[in-house]
């Protein structure tokens, strides 16, 4: 499976956007999303995944609230709706597709997010 991710740029804290993931390809097995984050000297971290089928969630704690991923099956399409943006939240963020919720074998790009006054 291809993933191609979008969306990202800069934003003032408190902000918002709205990042897309499109899945293409051989998509059969892959029965979970997520998308992850990097920021700059950090390692890569979990911060929410979905289940096509049946659109079941799960969100870090520290993007509970404020963020919010969902799909469209029709369009291959997973998205992470990002609200009240802090600083922290400044990343290469990362679409991932598996076929468990805790284990991802195809990666997006990546898309910067940079939350900044």
């Amino acid at each position: 499976v291809q993933l191609q991710a979008s969306g990202g740029g800069v934003v003032q804290p408190g902000g918002s956007l709205r990042l897309s993931c499109v899945a293409s390809g051989r998509t059969s097995g892959n029965y979970f999303m997520a998308w992850f984050r990097q920021a700059l000297g950090k390692e890569r971290e979990f911060v929410a995944a979905i289940k096509w089928s049946s659109g079941w969630t799960l969100y870090a704690d520290s993007v509970k609230g404020r963020f919010t991923i969902s799909r469209d099956n029709a369009k291959n399409t997973v998205y992470l709706q990002m609200n009240s943006l802090k600083p922290e939240d400044t990343a290469i963020y990362f679409c991932a597709s598996g076929g468990t919720w805790n284990q991802y074998q195809s990666w997006g790009q990546g898309t910067q997010v940079t939350v900044s006054s």
